[in-house]
């Protein structure tokens, strides 16, 4: 059965699209723990992290690492957090989340974002990117 994630990657359900390529993609999270919270996602379903094929899992980061300093910029952010928590969809995703505190990356503060924030936000990142 195909993931959540493998639904919004085939176009199946709607996201706030900031990358894509033969491997990944990375979308906009639907309840953010901050403004710029982007999740990079394998196109391929692997449910643990340490699953994946070595090559991927370095893609994965040569990805999240271009993003992260996009989000930076976007954002105007001392960090970028990266987390990978893997418990709620079993398909790996890497948590790219701008922080100023250790507060900032407290999953306990995610809360359901409106689409146009979402729009918003994915356009800031996009912009950035399309900058390079």
């Amino acid at each position: 059965m195909s993931t959540l994630f493998t639904k919004i990657i085939q176009g199946e359900l709607p996201s706030h699209f900031v990358w894509e390529d033969e491997q990944a993609v990375a979308i906009m999270t639907i309840a953010p723990i901050q403004a710029g919270h982007v999740l990079v996602i394998p196109r391929q379903e692997v449910d643990h992290w340490d699953d994946l094929p070595e090559a991927l899992a370095a893609h994965l980061m040569a990805v999240s690492q271009t993003i992260a300093k996009a989000i930076k910029k976007a954002f105007s952010c001392q960090r970028v957090s990266m987390m990978i928590i893997g418990l709620e969809v079993p398909h790996t995703h890497l948590h790219l989340v701008p922080i100023n505190t250790m507060e900032d990356a407290n999953f306990g503060n995610a809360k359901m974002a409106e689409q146009e924030e979402l729009a918003a936000s994915a356009e800031k990142i996009r912009a950035v990117l399309a900058e390079n």
